[in-house]
């Protein structure tokens, strides 16, 4: 593998990176002066920012001709963000959940995995389902600015702190609007190279797209997300750091594949593999988060041992299944039958526990 290539996609990470860091500082700063409540900042324009690498790498695979690498983005990304970096924040430090997210937000995110499933059905993800996916983004949007009215002055402050909203005034506009000009700039500039390189990366491995988007690709995009969510529980604003992640999530369904399918000329072909096993694994993810984000209102160190157990036990049965390791269903039978129900097993446990102290409070 020559090494331009490598440099090239190293390069393409920098400045995707980069790039929303800039993009999300500007834009939220800019948002904030112009009179935007602060939480739609943090709900909208900063979840979309950190989610921005996502959507530039699949409107450039959608100009490639590379949907395969679309699909493991968005996907890849949705598994990483609540499985390892959800599991890192919490061991940190324990997060708190705050009732939003458990009564809108989290339901959404399920909601939206499960019609991706759904969509994909025939092994395809046409145009017109895409449109509905960007439709969606726009009632999105609009709901939570409606949400954000009803919000008191606290969490309004806590995002604006959190976002450098107090700092919005101290700047020009002409400023804030150049470095959402160069963020935008610098992620489109990443996204080619990254797509390029991972590509390179795929031929010259023998590693098929799909893995390549599920791992390199969506962990890389994710890194903006990995930044704001650890810094924020280090911060101590810890329910933000779960904001952070299941805005993203939604965010990367509803614009990455709504908006960059858009972009495709007959719609975005889904492997076999992805439908069978990573798409079901993208909504398993999004759905252990209820319970988990249910009790107690918090996820603790153990909680978040467990998802990090878990997206290292993905990632490995990936390299099993791309190398096509004999072991590969020894570990899967394991997966399926002990490990899985063991885990079920002991979150209803929790569960109902947390009920029953809820009625004996109440």
């Amino acid at each position: 593998m020559q090494l331009a290539t490598i440099g090239f996609f190293v390069l393409g990470l920098l400045f995707l990176i980069g790039g929303a860091e800039i993009l999300v500082r500007g834009a939220s700063r800019l948002a904030v002066a112009m009179g935007i409540s602060p939480l739609v900042v943090g709900l909208t324009v900063v979840a979309f920012g950190t989610s921005s690498p996502e959507l530039m790498v699949s409107i450039q695979t959608a100009i490639s001709g590379q949907p395969a690498l679309m699909v493991g983005n968005v996907v890849g990304s949705n598994i990483f963000n609540v499985l390892f970096i959800l599991g890192v924040s919490a061991l940190i430090t324990p997060l708190i959940i705050s009732q939003q997210l458990i009564r809108w937000d989290v339901p959404l995110m399920i909601g939206l995995s499960l019609l991706v499933l759904i969509f994909v059905q025939d092994a395809s993800l046409s145009r017109g389902e895409c449109l509905i996916l960007a439709l969606g983004l726009v009632a999105y949007v609009l709901f939570t600015i409606y949400q954000s009215r009803r919000e008191s002055k606290a969490v309004q402050a806590e995002y604006a702190e959190a976002f450098g909203a107090s700092s919005a005034k101290a700047r020009t506009w002409p400023v804030d609007l150049l470095l959402v000009a160069g963020g935008l700039g610098a992620l489109a500039l990443g996204s080619r190279w990254l797509v390029d390189g991972a590509v390179a990366f795929a031929e010259a491995l023998g590693v098929s797209q799909l893995v390549i988007g599920l791992t390199i690709v969506a962990i890389g995009t994710s890194l903006p997300e990995v930044a704001t969510s650890i810094v924020a529980s280090i911060r101590g604003e810890r329910d933000i750091a779960v904001g952070n992640v299941v805005g993203s999530n939604i965010f990367n369904i509803l614009a990455v594949l709504g908006i960059g399918g858009l972009f495709t000329k007959g719609g975005i072909a889904v492997s076999e593999t992805a439908i069978a096993i990573d798409i079901p694994v993208m909504v398993a993810v999004a759905a252990i988060c209820l319970p988990l984000f249910f009790t107690g209102s918090r996820i603790s160190r153990w909680e978040g041992a467990l998802l990090l157990g878990y997206y290292i036990a993905y990632t490995a049965y990936l390299i099993l299944s791309a190398t096509r390791n004999v072991r590969l269903s020894v570990f899967a039978d394991a997966m399926l039958y002990v490990v899985i129900p063991a885990t079920l097993l002991v979150v209803g446990v929790t569960v109902v526990r947390s009920l029953r102290q809820k009625e004996a409070v109440g």
